[in-house]
């Protein structure tokens, strides 16, 4: 018997159908992926059973019986519990004090937390979940902030674990080691559904994958009985187009970006040291390395959201070094954040204003001295279409769109008006298939135009997709530059990601 069952389930926002008619049947013991497109309504679907959504028709079966879920403390009464993509810790309380929040334990309103903390370690090192349990959510990493959300669930006894895009922000290592978490789960007879876009994941760790394209099912197969290819297809409904990079044409007329010798010291800790890069108009320049080694603060000094300790940084020959943000973007810098809902949108402003964060200051929109209203709505009206974004109308708040449809309407933004230098940093996480293709062209279309790009990406994959040359960065230090040639030796990128050149000296000897 199915431990879950969702039968014709219907939701609609605005008018629009999220979910229409769907069905999903889970067994016990078993990893079932949710797979989709950006937008298809997965999410939205388990936000339903968890009881975050009301569903507007349909019937949950949980275990045999009928269940109408109206908030998520009702869904954890029945051992469901789920993971957002988003997640939902307290930075300033410990591990400990994040994973009993809202319980009334023994001894409340105080606790034995000794106690406590003894149970939570059991079940983390039954799962392999090393944790700190007195260490503070705003120290930890990502992978570690995302094992405190899983043992959360695991202390409250969950028998369902629901997992929105679980590796989206996770480093390969960290995808790994998740993995084998998800199958000491499996061992132990808990299910779990994976909300996801990543195709390769779904076939190294599930057993059953079901497809949703715009609300609707597509299919539900086994996932040793199907290909990547037939997934692809049945998610996207078409073809996937090759990526092509073709070779630079140089600008003898431009510099290009310019970086020498940029230092960044805070509060005593170097979060630069000593970079120097020159990107050519037509060129993309990737940085590989494990998050948390400079990225952020290369991106933001080169932005002039932090101010470098020394050196310079220019564009075309002139220098922006003590110049502002404003001005920079003036100049023609345009910026994708690697958090789009942290500092890359406001989520509570519909389409229409999120396109004037950059757009505000120019003269085309401005008429008397005041930002001409109809000339704004035509020009997101337009980019709307231009970038296929899904939204029922441009008044609709930038938290109902899905992930991917954020995405592409920052990269509508930052794109527009013919940028000299681009700064794409993470520019495909948390994307599917479709809207990383779409990701992909944009920025090599404005590398065909002379713009000169820094690519920042975890995923290494895609800097050898995209980039003519390779920065690999550790420590807020490049451990070397090279030519993305066929010759390019990964196992020497690798260990340079790690810091280790003396290991790469030696396999070079």
């Amino acid at each position: 018997m199915a431990l879950l069952s969702m039968k014709n389930i219907c939701k609609s926002f605005f008018g629009k159908r999220a979910n229409n008619r769907v069905c999903f049947d889970l067994m016990p013991g078993e990893i079932h992926a949710l797979l989709g497109e950006n937008g298809a309504g997965k999410t939205t679907l388990m936000n339903i059973l968890y009881g975050i959504y009301s569903r507007d028709s349909g019937v949950i079966l949980w275990k045999g019986q009928e269940v109408s879920f109206t908030s998520p403390r009702e869904a954890i009464a029945c051992h469901i519990g789920m993971v957002h993509q988003h997640f939902m810790l307290v930075p300033t309380l410990t591990v400990s004090q994040n994973i009993t929040l809202g319980l009334r334990e023994k001894g409340y309103p105080f606790p034995d937390r000794k106690a406590l903390n003894a149970t939570i370690t059991e079940v983390s090192e039954k799962y392999g979940l090393e944790i700190d349990v007195n260490a503070y959510i705003s120290s930890l990493s990502v992978g570690e902030q995302q094992r405190v959300e899983i043992i959360k669930l695991l202390y409250r006894d969950a028998e369902l674990l629901i997992l929105d895009e679980p590796t989206a922000m996770l480093t390969p290592q960290e995808t790994e080691y998740f993995f084998e978490v998800l199958r000491k789960l499996r061992a132990d007879g808990r299910s779990v559904i994976i909300i996801t876009h990543r195709i390769p994941e779904i076939m190294s760790i599930t057993d059953r994958v079901t497809v949703l394209r715009d609300g609707c099912n597509v299919v539900t197969e086994k996932t040793s009985d199907i290909t990547e290819q037939e997934l692809s297809q049945y998610m996207i409904g078409r073809q996937l187009n090759s990526i092509q990079r073709e070779p630079i044409v140089p600008d003898a007329g431009r510099e290009g970006l310019l970086l020498e010798d940029v230092s960044l010291k805070e509060k005593n800790i170097k979060g630069l040291d000593s970079i120097s890069l020159q990107i050519a108009p037509g060129e993309i320049v990737g940085v590989a390395g494990v998050d948390g080694n400079g990225q952020k603060e290369l991106v933001e000094v080169i932005l002039g959201i932090r101010k470098q300790s020394s050196g310079k940084i220019g564009l075309d020959g002139l220098d922006m070094s003590s110049m502002s943000v404003l001005e920079r973007k003036k100049l023609g810098i345009g910026y994708i954040s690697d958090d789009r809902q942290q500092d890359g949108l406001v989520m509570d402003m519909n389409l229409t204003d999120n396109m004037l964060l950059k757009t505000h200051t120019e003269q085309q929109f401005i008429k008397g001295g005041l930002i001409n209203a109809r000339l704004v709505w035509e020009d997101t009206k337009k980019v709307v279409e231009e970038y296929a974004i899904k939204t029922p109308d441009l008044n609709t708040p930038l938290r109902n769109l899905s992930g991917g449809n954020q995405q592409k309407l920052i990269l509508a933004r930052e794109m527009a008006g013919d940028p000299k230098a681009i700064v794409a940093h993470q520019p495909t996480r948390g994307l599917d298939i479709g809207a990383t293709e779409f990701v992909q062209q944009q920025l090599l279309q404005r590398r065909s135009k002379g713009c000169c790009i820094l690519l920042i990406s975890a995923d290494l994959e895609e800097i050898l997709l995209l980039s003519d040359r390779i920065a690999v960065i550790y420590k807020g230090r490049f451990m070397g530059i090279f030519p993305n040639t066929k010759d390019l030796n990964l196992s020497h990128i690798g260990l340079m990601m790690a810091g280790r050149t003396s290991e790469v000296r030696e396999e070079s000897l």
